[in-house]
C-alpha cells in the first residue's frame, strides 16, 4: 500500500488528503498538523472579530473527527514536523507522546504562511496582536468582548485602562492597509473603537488601482477611521503594555494595536530538505505541483505559482488558489495526473459599505516589464436602470495592452450589494484566457433592470479604453 503523507492541515493540506482518499481509498493518508484546528476557514476571522460570527466553530468546514471517521484519513493534530529526509523518504515529527518517524511515497509540503514581522521596535509588548491563526482570532474577540461588556473603567490620569484592567476600548492602532488592515479596522470601528490605521505607502490596497483605493480611503474616512498614509511605523511604545504608535511623523497614544503588514510563506523545512524556493521567495513547483524533488509536491501558502497574463512565477496566497492546487495533488498522486492551473490575482474585500475586487495586472511597470505597453481607463456607470427605485454605481478601472488589446487586468468598486465582486468575474474569465478588449466589449452578458443597465458597467469600460488605444 502506498503513502501520501502532508504536511499541514489546512485548505491546501486537508484538500489533497480528501481527494487523494476519495479516488484511491486504498491510499494510506497521513496528514501532520501541528496545531488543534483544520480545515477553516481563516478569511472570515475578521467578521469573527467584529462579531458578525457568534461560534468560531462555524468557521471550521470538516472537523478533525470527521476526517478520521468518515473519511479515513490519519489526521494526526498537535504533531509538528520537525524533518524531511528525502533519500530515506521518511518524515520526522514531534507530538505529545514523542517523536515519530513515518515513511512516505509521496509527500505534500502544504506549511501555510507566517504573519510578516515588520522591523518595529516593540512587537513583543503586551497588547499587540496579528491575525494569522484561529488562535489569534479568539484573542482578538475576548479582547473586543471585554471592552464592549465593561466599558472604559480608566480613572484620570490613570493610562490605558487595560494596563491596570485586563481590558481597553480606548484608541487602536491597525498597521498595514492591506485586506487584513482595511478589514479589521472595519471589525474593531463597529465595535465604536476609535481607530488608527497607519499604511506606509501614498494609498491603501495597493494591488487595486489607484482609483478603486481613493474611493475607499474616502469611505473609510466618512466611517471616521483616521487613516496615516505616508506613515512608516517605527516602535510600539509602551512599557510592558503598548501605550503608542510611534511614526516618524508622530506619537498616536493607543490601547491595543493589530498588525497586519502581510504574510511569509512558512518554507524553512522544505529548504532543509533540498526543496528549492522560486523568486518570489516561495515554493517552485511545476504545472503539476511537483518541487525539484521527485514525488514531493508543495501548494498553498508556501508555494509560488503561474501567473495567467505574465507566465511568471507569481505569489498570490489565497484560499481558492490553495483549495485548487491541493485538490489537483490529490488526483495526481491518486493515479490522474492533474495541472494545478494559473492565477490571476484575483481578490475581493468589503470595507464597511463598500465592496471592491481586482484581477490581473494593473501596475503599469509590473506590465512593461512582462512585455506590454499598458493604458489604463476608469468609468463610473449606474449599477442598476435608470429608472429602477434602487441601486448605486459601479467604478470600473480597465488595463489593456496597447498594440494587441489584451485585457491585462481590472480593479471594481461600488457600494455593498451594487455587484463590484459580482462583475469582476467577467474580467477574470476576458484575462484569463487573453481575450482582446474589443471582443470582451460584446460579451453577451446578462440583463434586467434589478441588476444592471443594458450595456453593464464593466462593457462600458472595455468600449471606453478600447477607443483610447
Amino acid at each position: 500500500m502506498s503513502t501520501f503523507v502532508v504536511i499541514g492541515g489546512d485548505a491546501a493540506g486537508m484538500s489533497a488528503a480528501s481527494k487523494a482518499k476519495r479516488d484511491d481509498p486504498d491510499l494510506d493518508v497521513v496528514v501532520f498538523e501541528k496545531g488543534e484546528w483544520v480545515s477553516y476557514g481563516a478569511c472570515g476571522l475578521p467578521y469573527y472579530v467584529k462579531g458578525e460570527i457568534q461560534d468560531i466553530e462555524s468557521l471550521v468546514s470538516v472537523t478533525p473527527e470527521e476526517f478520521r471517521e468518515e473519511r479515513d484519513i490519519d489526521l494526526r493534530t498537535g504533531h509538528e514536523v520537525v524533518a524531511v529526509d528525502p533519500e530515506d523518504r521518511t518524515v520526522t515529527a514531534r507530538g505529545p507522546d514523542g517523536e515519530v518517524v513515518q515513511p512516505y511515497d509521496d509527500l505534500l509540503f502544504a506549511t501555510g504562511a507566517a504573519a510578516v514581522t515588520p522591523p518595529i521596535d516593540g512587537l513583543d509588548r503586551e497588547g499587540v496582536y496579528t491575525l494569522g491563526s484561529m488562535s489569534d482570532g479568539k484573542e482578538l474577540r475576548e479582547y473586543v468582548s471585554r471592552a464592549r461588556s465593561e466599558g472604559d473603567l480608566r480613572q484620570p490620569d490613570e493610562g490605558p485602562a487595560c494596563q491596570f484592567l485586563g481590558t481597553c476600548n480606548g484608541p487602536v492602532g491597525v498597521v498595514g492597509g492591506g485586506y487584513i488592515g482595511v478589514e479589521m479596522a472595519e471589525a474593531l470601528a463597529a465595535n465604536d473603537f476609535e481607530v488608527h490605521l497607519f499604511q506606509r505607502g501614498d494609498r491603501v490596497l495597493k494591488s487595486f488601482s489607484e482609483a478603486t483605493s481613493e474611493t475607499v480611503l474616502d469611505h473609510l474616512d466618512e466611517q471616521d477611521v483616521l487613516v496615516h498614509l505616508g506613515a512608516s511605523v517605527e516602535a510600539l511604545a509602551g512599557d510592558d503594555r503598548v501605550e503608542a504608535v510611534v511614526t516618524s511623523e508622530e506619537r498616536v497614544p493607543v490601547d491595543m494595536v493589530l498588525v497586519g503588514t502581510g504574510v511569509d510563506p512558512r518554507t524553512d523545512l522544505a529548504e532543509a530538505a533540498g526543496v528549492e524556493l522560486g523568486e518570489t521567495g516561495a515554493i517552485a513547483a511545476d504545472g503539476y505541483r511537483e518541487t525539484n524533488l521527485p514525488d514531493v509536491y508543495a501548494a498553498g501558502d508556501c508555494a509560488e505559482a503561474t501567473h495567467v497574463v505574465t507566465g511568471e512565477p507569481a505569489y498570490v496566497p489565497l484560499a481558492l488558489t490553495a483549495n485548487r492546487h491541493g485538490r489537483a495533488i490529490g488526483q495526481t498522486v491518486a493515479g490522474t495526473p492533474t495541472e494545478g492551473g494559473g492565477v490571476a490575482g484575483t481578490a475581493a474585500i468589503k470595507a464597511f459599505e463598500m465592496e471592491a475586487a481586482r484581477t490581473g495586472i494593473l501596475d503599469h511597470d509590473a506590465a512593461r516589464d512582462a512585455g506590454f505597453d499598458p493604458i489604463t481607463e476608469t468609468i463610473t456607470a449606474k449599477s442598476r436602470a435608470g429608472y429602477y427605485p434602487e441601486g448605486g454605481s459601479v467604478q470600473v478601472t480597465m488595463t489593456v495592452d496597447r498594440p494587441s488589446g489584451q485585457v491585462l487586468g481590472g480593479s471594481l468598486v461600488s457600494e455593498y450589494g451594487e455587484g463590484a465582486v459580482h462583475r469582476s468575474h467577467a474580467l477574470v474569465g476576458a484575462v484569463t484566457e487573453g481575450v482582446a478588449v474589443d471582443e470582451f466589449s460584446n460579451y453577451d452578458l446578462a440583463y434586467a433592470p434589478p441588476f444592471n443597465t443594458t450595456w453593464d458597467p464593466v462593457l462600458t469600460a472595455a468600449k471606453v479604453v478600447d477607443g483610447t488605444r
